[in-house]
């Protein structure tokens, strides 16, 4: 017997069941996706690092090293397992051609190196660690990504020719947040050449308890070795690994749980329009001694076969597209071992999905309750009390045109009817509004500011090599005399020892010069301008629990130097650890130098970049723009794809929305219509005032969807942009996508759907529908 009504049923009611199935069938599939992805990226993420080996401390030095020292205390500390010394050899990019291409614009320190003995292993794109043989080169995954490279390709590095083997995927650089790209050679090749380029040193350490990493550094820094550059544990080698699909993930949760909603929202629209549809029938019913539970049983019967139809082709969408999203993650990581795990979870994802919508839909029909027998045969459809709306008035109305002054005040009038189409078309606009906005934000120029650079055009960096001092002079000197430069700033790295509570001594990389001339932003406090002052990125103020007026105590040469911490900033370079202060120092040596300059003229950045290149080739000058784009390259192409996706889910629901409430309101409106029929009201008449109801909601709707967007959808874009060490978060909105473009997209949605949507308004007859 339900066989037969739920058949009968669906043909009757064609748009409104698949309208239905398609809402179960998008949230069902963007939560199997969400499952799917998240699943796939830790899977791989932990693949990855497994067969890499990954370190789980990394200390980057440049300078003199003292091998015997280092082996020495990595067998003193009972908690190394393993320990190894890795050379890089970095070579000015300029130096690197394939075919045509050349690697002279990239800010990525490029260099050699040869395979790993122990652990930290390059591998190729199989997870096999690369044996390479003389005369081969294997390149980077990210430079075959951007079509630089690819495989049998004549490769010249600083004069010798290799060919391009295969790529490689590198666990500790891999990301694009990270500032160096190894590239694979033959150790024969690697000694041929070691002499052209400038060798750095990776100091590398597996641990047996990695719990214990924190207490490690301590020692490590307490031990006085070398520490000439950053420091990267395994846990931000884990983060810069996934944070570009993490983002695009992140907003793939959020769209499928506001999707989801949404679909019960839905749910409840088509169910209450059927419910109008059949309002005579159920009174008949009841009338005749059925029982609510077995009225219930009827609707309950059809609803879960639109959920289970909506919930397994949600399901079979989510692996059709699966493949496009999993794209990115397969190639900087490989294959997942849970791939089936992922499945199994989007089932169970989607068996929540298809439960709740069960439960919620036996909650909608307890409605059934309260309705009258004698009332429903009587009349055909609810009775709506109005309220709220004496004043508006159309013989006080002066505003208006008579049908869009009717179709605000039936709004107004029932507004009880009309809170779920605009909390709908609010989700509507949030969705369609934050990605855009997080997009617009880390792809604008304003970014920068947030990754503790100043807003500069032109950026010349100088690594550790002889007469450093002598050749950043003569690069201000130069800069000072060019008139197309209008501000010239040198900041200095350098690295001091900083005391904890607990009394020992860590390494901490701090950045001296004069921080007003291209300001960064500050989440807390300001910058600091006396030398009793220091700033200190996000992360190192909470490692060392410091916040704003707290002391933090430097030992420069045996003395220790208390300094006051003057602000809190976000930064995302050199993994998010790094202080700033004003006093001059000799003591130690310099771990790179950054000259910063602003041109009068923005036109001329790309030849100022080609000019300062050429005449400091011992130096690596890019224009500013550029770095954030290579620096975020990755991240922003994955928060786009998100963005345009959301786009495109917000304008199929705010359509679908909007015709399934319009065939609503038609059909619970029959009398009224026949009465304005009756009292001359066109059918264009009557449509008019359908359109200013939808266009009236949706307007409200828009401004709150708006005004959400820039607050809690600020905050929860600050939530993920957080995590990769930018706490103070702004939108940089792009007015014209978000403020125009996005509202004009969704009134020509709403338009079109209303049009559909009252078709059948204009076929209601008087005699039917105006009855005692």
């Amino acid at each position: 017997m339900y066989t037969r009504l739920i058949r009968n049923d669906i043909l009757k009611s064609k748009m409104i069941t698949l309208t239905t199935m398609i809402f179960v069938a998008a949230a069902s599939m963007l939560v199997s996706l969400a499952a799917i992805l998240v699943v796939n990226l830790t899977g791989a993420l932990d693949t990855l690092m497994t067969q890499a080996k990954t370190p789980h401390f990394m200390q980057m030095h440049a300078g003199d090293i003292d091998t015997a020292r280092l082996t020495a205390f990595a067998e003193q500390n009972s908690n190394v397992d393993e320990f190894q010394v890795v050379e890089f050899l970095n070579i000015d990019g300029a130096q690197f051609t394939f075919g045509d291409k050349s690697l002279a614009n990239s800010v990525q320190d490029n260099g050699l190196s040869v395979q790993s003995e122990k652990f930290d292993y390059l591998l190729d794109l199989d997870g096999n660690v690369i044996k390479v043989s003389d005369g081969d080169i294997h390149v980077p995954v990210s430079y075959m990504k951007d079509n630089t490279a690819k495989i049998g390709d004549k490769a010249v590095i600083s004069g010798k020719e290799f060919t391009v083997a295969g790529f490689l995927r590198d666990s500790t650089m891999n990301s694009s947040l990270s500032a160096s790209k190894r590239f694979l050679v033959s150790s024969s090749d690697y000694a041929e050449i070691k002499n052209l380029g400038s060798p750095e040193y990776l100091i590398e350490f597996r641990l047996k308890d990695l719990s214990a990493i924190g207490s490690f550094e301590t020692a490590y820094a307490s031990a006085g070795l070398e520490a000439n550059g950053p420091s990267v544990t395994y846990s931000l080698f884990r983060m810069m690994n996934a944070i570009s699909d993490g983002m695009m993930i992140g907003v793939i949760l959020l769209v499928s749980l506001l999707v989801v909603t949404i679909a019960f929202m839905c749910i409840r629209f088509t169910l209450l329009a059927k419910i109008e549809d059949d309002y005579r029938e159920i009174g008949v019913m009841k009338a005749i001694g059925l029982r609510i539970s077995d009225i219930k049983k009827i609707y309950l019967a059809k609803y879960a076969a639109i959920a289970a139809a909506g919930s397994i082709l949600g399901f079979a969408l989510s692996f059709v597209i699966k493949g496009m999203l999993l794209e990115n993650i397969r190639l900087y990581m490989g294959e997942s071992k849970n791939s089936s795990f992922a499945a199994v979870l989007g089932i169970i994802g989607i068996l929540l999905v298809f439960l709740a919508i069960i439960a919620y839909v036996n909650g909608v029909l307890k409605r059934f309750r309260k309705i009258s027998a004698a009332e429903a045969i009587r009349f055909g459809n609810s009775q709506e009390k109005t309220a709220g709306t004496k004043r508006f008035t159309l013989s006080g109305n002066r505003i208006f045109n008579t049908n869009i002054f009717l179709g605000i005040k039936d709004v107004l009038s029932r507004k009880r009817l009309y809170a779920t189409m605009l909390a709908v078309l609010v989700i509507s606009a949030f969705i369609m509004i934050v990605p855009q906005n997080l997009y617009s934000t880390i792809s604008s120029k304003s970014f920068i500011g947030y990754m503790g650079i100043g807003n500069y055009d032109l950026r010349i960096q100088v690594g550790n090599i002889d007469n450093i001092s002598e050749k950043v002079a003569d690069i201000v000197e130069t800069m000072r005399s060019d008139q197309d430069i209008s501000k010239v700033v040198v900041l200095t790295t350098k690295t001091f020892k900083a005391k904890m509570e607990n009394g020992s001594e860590e390494n901490i990389k701090i950045e001296l010069g004069d921080h007003s001339i291209f300001p960064i932003e500050y989440s807390k406090g300001k910058a600091p301008a006396t030398d009793d002052e220091i700033a200190l990125s996000t992360i190192y103020a909470d490692e060392m629990s410091k916040k704003v007026g707290d002391v933090i105590t430097l030992v420069i040469e045996g003395k220790e130097i208390d300094l006051i911490v003057s602000g809190i900033y976000s930064d995302i370079t050199n993994g998010g650890k790094t202080a700033k202060a004003v006093f001059t120092d000799k003591s130690v040596g310099n771990m790179w130098n950054i000259v910063s300059a602003e041109l009068s003229d923005k036109s001329l950045v790309e030849a100022k970049v080609a000019e300062y290149a050429d005449k400091f080739d011992f130096a690596k000058t890019s224009d500013v723009d550029e770095f954030v784009t290579q620096t975020l390259g990755s991240t922003i192409s994955s928060v786009q794809t998100a963005s345009y996706s959301a786009i495109a889910v917000a304008l199929v629901i705010t359509v679908l929305v909007t015709l399934l409430f319009m065939k609503m309101l038609v059909a619970k409106d029959r009398y009224s219509i026949a009465v304005m029929k009756a009292f001359g009201f066109t059918n264009s008449d009557i449509k008019k005032q359908f359109v200013s109801r939808s266009i009236f909601v949706l307007i409200v709707g828009i401004v709150l969807g708006t005004i959400l967007a820039n607050t809690l959808g600020e905050m929860l874009a600050s939530l993920v942009i957080s995590t990769f060490g930018a706490s103070k978060f702004n939108f940089a909105v792009n007015p014209l996508s978000a403020y125009l473009l996005s509202p004009l997209m969704m009134i020509i949605a709403v338009l079109l759907a209303t049009t559909i949507g009252t078709s059948r308004a204009g076929q209601i007859k008087i005699s039917e529908h105006i009855k005692e």
